[in-house]
């Protein structure tokens, strides 16, 4: 008699044996990968080593005397973080909130940073024949972010340094 386990696997060995192959698409050693987002009118995309997680915008307990863009305290499973406003930080405009809100956490000295985003795009990745002079992109604040970029899809990408953020002594200041 045969066992319900025997009867999937059974099952599945059968369906590999006529499952499709479709071509692997081949990520040479010069691909850039990371993940794509928008802040105001700019795309940018981050290492996937920068970016900790994605998730949807926690509950936020706001921090008297912080600075505007430091939105307050988050909290995820049972670990507080800091949650910021980076389309304030950077351009001095607040990001509207909306439900679906998504953040971007990125790890720096002391712990992990929660940073709003106006819109996700997911992984993105570029190879260097893609890529093009960052000057257009690096405007204002970006400057000191971006030094990198790509265009892809009709579309120009940034190539925004999270790490150099997290070291940055205004952003890591956030008491007004």
């Amino acid at each position: 008699m045969r066992t319900p386990f025997d009867i999937l696997s059974d099952y599945e060995q059968r369906s590999l044996g006529h499952a499709v192959r479709l071509p692997a698409r081949e990520l040479g050693p010069e691909t850039w990968r990371g993940v794509g987002y928008r802040i105001g009118g700019h795309r940018l995309v981050s290492s996937f080593g920068e970016v900790v997680e994605i998730l949807s915008m926690p509950p936020v307990t706001p921090l008297p005397g912080a600075q505007p863009w430091l939105l307050g305290i988050g909290n995820l499973r049972g670990n507080l973080f800091p949650v910021v406003d980076l389309k304030l930080f950077l351009e001095g405009e607040r990001t509207v909130l909306h439900e679906g809100q998504r953040v971007l956490v990125m790890r720096q000295q002391g712990g992990d940073v929660a940073l709003t985003i106006d819109e996700l795009y997911g992984q993105r990745s570029f190879g260097e024949e893609q890529s093009i002079d960052p000057a257009p992109l690096a405007q204002g604040r970006y400057a000191h972010f971006v030094d990198r970029a790509f265009h892809s899809d009709g579309a120009d990408w940034g190539v925004f340094s999270l790490s150099r953020l997290a070291r940055t002594p205004e952003f890591r200041q956030a008491a007004a």
